[in-house]
């Protein structure tokens, strides 16, 4: 993956030096809105970029209780663009969680130790990946690079 990355970035390059930075700014904002479009996808479809299914949540006992959040699928709020924000530069394309959100999302990006709640114990939570960039997104930003210099 990062080989496709390197070559991507070889033929990109040259042809971003030679835009005004207000058109690479533009591209980059074009870019960035695809990726969060994507990455939102496969959090909806509880997958990682490279398309392997999360580890799902672990079961609870709930004596009689209904667990009707545990059928949902995880991530609902924090996949939306109140959280999830693209930031742009002439330079660069990124996207990132903010504020609590972005802490969460860390958390389950990485599989980290955590409390459960204020007064909860701590729990190892499995390694999700949210964000990341597929081969379908290297694909994505070529075709958004060569559509933009035809123009």
């Amino acid at each position: 993956m990062t080989d496709d990355i390197d070559v991507l970035a070889g033929w990109v390059e040259p042809l971003l030096k030679k835009m005004e930075p207000y058109e690479r700014r533009n591209l980059m904002k074009s870019i960035s809105r695809d990726l969060r479009k994507s990455n939102q996808e496969r959090m909806k479809k509880q997958e990682s970029p490279d398309g392997q299914k999360w580890q799902p949540r672990k079961a609870r006992k709930l004596r009689g209780k209904s667990g009707g959040i545990r059928k949902k699928a995880m991530f609902t709020k924090i996949r939306t663009a109140k959280h999830l924000k693209i930031r742009t530069t002439p330079d660069v394309a990124g996207l990132s969680f903010v504020g609590i959100a972005g802490r969460i999302a860390a958390i389950h990006h990485h599989g980290l130790r955590a409390r459960v709640d204020r007064d909860g114990p701590d729990y190892d939570y499995p390694q999700r990946r949210l964000l990341g960039i597929s081969r379908e997104d290297l694909d994505m930003i070529a075709d958004k690079v060569l559509e933009h210099v035809t123009l």
